[in-house]
C-alpha cells in the first residue's frame, strides 16, 4: 500500500515539474500573479485618489458637485498645493514619473528590456493621486499602466526572467492597469498588444489575456461590477444616420490631433520657461485653479461632465467649450509638471465633441438623429482612436465601459474613420510623439531602437592618429607604412580639429600625382568635417556616416566642437550591433 502512495507521490511531482518546466505555463502563471498585483495596485490607486481628494475637498464625490460648494478661493490655492508636492518629488526622486506614464512603458520596452526602476511604483502612484485628488486636469488610466508595468517588470527582475519574457510581463502590467480601471479585461489585453508591445503572438497573447483576466476579477470584487457609463436607450434610427457618423469622425480626428500638437508645444514653452523646475507645477496648479472657477468640469478625471454629455444636459457651445478648456487644462497639468494619463482627457474631449455635435444635428435633423447622446459614446471612442493610433482598443473599451452592442456599428465606423485621418495629417500617436522627440522611433524596428540604445562613448575609439595640418606631405608619405590606419584627423598647432584626412583624400597626391615640395597635409584634407557628440547614440552616428558615405566620424565634446574626444568608424557600430544582437538572442 505504502510503495503505491510513494509511486503515485513521484508521478505527481514527476508531472508538475514537467508542467513547470515548460516556457508557455510559467509565463501563464507569472501573467497571473502580475494580474493579481496589478488589480490591487488599481483598487488601491482609486482608494488612494479618493482619499486624497477628501483631505483635500472634504469628500470623496464627483469633483465637479464638490468644487460648487467650497469657497472660490480653495479651488485655486489646492491645485497650487498638490503641485508644490508633485513637483520637487518627480524632480528629485523619479523624472519619469512626469507626464502620463505610457510613453515611457513603451521606452523600456523597446530599449531598456523591459526593465523599469522599481521606484516608480511608489513614486507614480503617489504623485499621480495628489495631482488627480487635488484638481489635476489628468486621468488615472496612464499612471495605472505604468503603475502595473513596473510592477510586472519588478517580478520579472525577480525571477530574473529572460528578455523577452520580460517584455511580455511589462504587457501583463499594462493589460491588467487597463482591465482593472475600466472593468475590460478585453480591452486592456488589446491596449497591451496594439499599443505597448506591438504584436499579438499567440506566446504574447496568453499571459496578458490571463492578466488581464485576473486583474478584472479583483476590480469587480471590490468596486462593483457594472459600465463605467450609463447609456441613454439608443438604436440605430436611419442608415441616414452613417453619414454623420462618418463626419463624426473627421471633428473627432481633428480634437485628437490638435490634443497631441498642443500638448507638446505646451511642454515646450514651460520648458523655456526660465524657473526652478520644481516649483512649475505650483504655477500650472494655480492656473488650473483659475480656470476651475469659471469652468469647473475641467478639473480632475471629468467622469461627472461626461455623463452630462452623454445625457445632453449641457448646451452644445458649452460642450464645444469644454473640449478647447480640457486641452488647454490637461496641457498646462501635464507641461508645468504633473503626472497623470492623457486616456481621460481624451474621453473627456471625445465626449463633448461627440455631444455637441450630436445636439446640432438633431436641431437640424430630429427625424434622423433622435438620440444625440450616442454621438458623445462614439466621440469618446473615436478621440482616443485619433490620439492613440489604437482604434481597436478604443473600439472595444467602449464597448466594455458602456456594455451596450447596439452602439457597436456606428463606434466601429467612426473610429476607423478618425484614426486614419489622423494617421493621415500625422504619422506619430500621442505616445510615439513623445518618444520621436527623445530620437526613439518604436516603429523603425528593432535595428533603429537598439543603436539608439548605445551612446556613441561607449564604442568610440579614445586613441586618435592625429596628424599636423602644416606637416608636409613627403613626411607624411614616410610615416605612412608605420601607421595602422588608413584614416587620420587633422589638427593645428592647438591640438584644435581642423578637417580629416582619408586615403580618398590623399591616394591621387601620393601615389598617384606625386607631392610637390611645399603641399602640406592641410591642402588636401577635408575641411569642416562632420561630426557626433560623446553624448550621442550610435544610430545618429551610423546616419551621419552613411549620408556621404564618410569613413570616420570624429567624436568631440558636446560644448566643444574643435576638442576631439576619440573617433567612430562604420566598423564600430555594425561590430556593436552584432554584438547587442547576439546578447539579446541568448538573455
Amino acid at each position: 500500500m505504502d510503495s503505491q502512495v510513494s509511486s503515485k507521490s513521484s508521478v505527481l511531482r514527476s508531472a508538475l515539474k514537467s508542467l513547470f518546466s515548460d516556457e508557455h505555463t510559467i509565463m501563464v502563471v507569472l501573467g497571473i500573479a502580475v494580474g493579481v498585483a496589478g488589480g490591487y495596485g488599481a483598487v488601491g490607486f482609486r482608494h488612494l485618489i479618493d482619499f486624497i481628494q477628501s483631505v483635500a475637498y472634504g469628500s470623496p464625490s464627483d469633483l465637479l458637485d464638490v468644487v460648487q460648494s467650497i469657497p472660490w478661493y480653495y479651488r485655486i490655492i489646492i491645485p497650487a498645493i498638490g503641485g508644490l508636492i508633485v513637483g520637487p518629488t518627480v524632480y528629485f526622486f523619479a523624472r519619469e514619473a512626469k507626464g502620463h506614464g505610457v510613453p515611457e512603458v513603451m521606452n523600456s520596452v523597446a530599449l531598456e528590456q523591459g526593465i523599469i526602476r522599481k521606484r516608480i511604483v511608489v513614486i507614480k502612484t503617489m504623485v499621480s493621486a495628489v495631482c488627480i485628488g487635488t484638481g489635476g486636469s489628468v486621468g488615472r488610466e496612464g499612471p495605472i499602466v505604468q503603475i502595473g508595468s513596473a510592477v510586472g517588470s519588478a517580478l520579472g527582475q525577480l525571477f530574473k526572467v529572460s528578455t523577452n519574457r520580460m517584455r511580455v510581463m511589462v504587457g501583463c502590467g499594462a493589460a491588467a492597469g487597463i482591465a482593472a480601471t475600466f472593468n475590460a479585461p478585453i480591452a486592456g489585453s488589446i491596449f497591451a498588444l496594439e499599443i505597448i508591445l506591438g504584436e499579438f503572438g499567440i506566446a504574447t497573447f496568453s499571459p496578458i489575456i490571463i492578466s488581464a483576466v485576473s486583474a478584472t476579477a479583483i476590480s469587480r470584487h471590490y468596486l462593483g461590477d457594472f459600465p463605467a457609463f450609463v447609456l441613454p436607450p439608443y438604436h440605430l434610427n436611419s442608415p441616414l444616420e452613417f453619414p454623420l457618423y462618418i463626419i463624426l469622425g473627421l471633428v473627432c480626428a481633428l480634437v485628437g490631433l490638435g490634443f497631441t500638437l498642443f500638448l507638446y508645444r505646451a511642454e515646450d514653452a514651460w520648458d523655456a520657461i526660465k524657473f526652478p523646475e520644481y516649483l512649475k507645477a505650483v504655477v500650472g496648479g494655480l492656473i488650473i485653479g483659475a480656470m476651475g472657477l469659471l469652468v469647473p468640469q475641467i478639473l480632475g478625471v471629468g467622469y461627472g461632465a461626461i455623463d452630462l454629455a452623454l445625457l445632453i444636459k449641457m448646451s452644445w457651445w458649452m460642450m464645444a467649450l469644454l473640449v478647447l478648456g480640457k486641452i488647454l487644462a490637461t496641457s498646462i497639468t501635464i507641461g508645468s509638471g504633473g503626472s497623470g494619463g492623457i486616456f481621460a482627457p481624451s474621453l473627456f474631449m471625445g465626449a463633448m465633441a461627440g455631444g455637441a455635435f450630436g445636439a446640432v444635428a438633431n436641431s437640424l435633423f430630429p427625424s434622423i438623429v433622435i438620440t444625440p447622446g450616442a454621438y458623445a459614446v462614439v466621440g469618446m471612442g473615436a478621440v482616443v482612436a485619433a490620439t492613440t493610433h489604437g482604434p481597436l482598443q478604443a473600439i472595444l473599451i467602449i464597448f466594455e465601459m458602456t456594455g451596450d452592442y447596439k452602439i457597436i456599428l456606428p463606434l466601429m465606423v467612426t473610429c476607423i474613420i478618425s484614426c486614419l485621418i489622423a494617421q493621415k495629417l500625422c504619422g506619430e500617436s500621442i505616445y510615439t510623439f513623445k518618444l520621436i522627440r527623445r530620437g526613439v522611433n518604436i516603429k523603425a524596428g528593432k535595428e533603429v531602437n537598439i543603436l539608439s540604445s548605445m551612446p556613441v562613448k561607449n564604442v568610440m575609439y579614445h586613441t586618435v592618429e592625429m596628424v599636423p595640418e602644416h606637416l608636409p606631405l613627403k613626411i607624411f608619405a614616410e610615416n605612412l607604412p608605420k601607421s595602422r590606419s588608413n584614416n587620420f584627423v587633422v589638427v593645428n598647432k592647438k591640438e584644435e580639429m581642423t578637417g580629416v584626412l582619408t586615403f580618398l583624400d590623399y591616394y591621387d597626391a601620393l601615389f598617384v600625382e606625386k607631392p610637390d615640395d611645399d603641399m602640406t597635409v592641410g591642402d588636401i584634407m577635408t575641411p569642416d568635417p562632420v561630426t557626433v557628440t560623446i553624448e550621442d547614440n550610435l544610430n545618429t552616428a551610423f546616419e551621419k556616416i552613411t549620408a556621404d558615405d564618410f569613413a570616420i566620424l570624429p567624436v568631440v565634446a558636446p560644448d566643444e566642437p574643435l576638442k576631439l574626444l576619440g573617433v567612430l568608424t562604420r566598423r564600430d557600430i555594425l561590430d556593436a550591433y552584432d554584438q547587442a544582437v547576439i546578447k539579446k538572442a541568448i538573455t
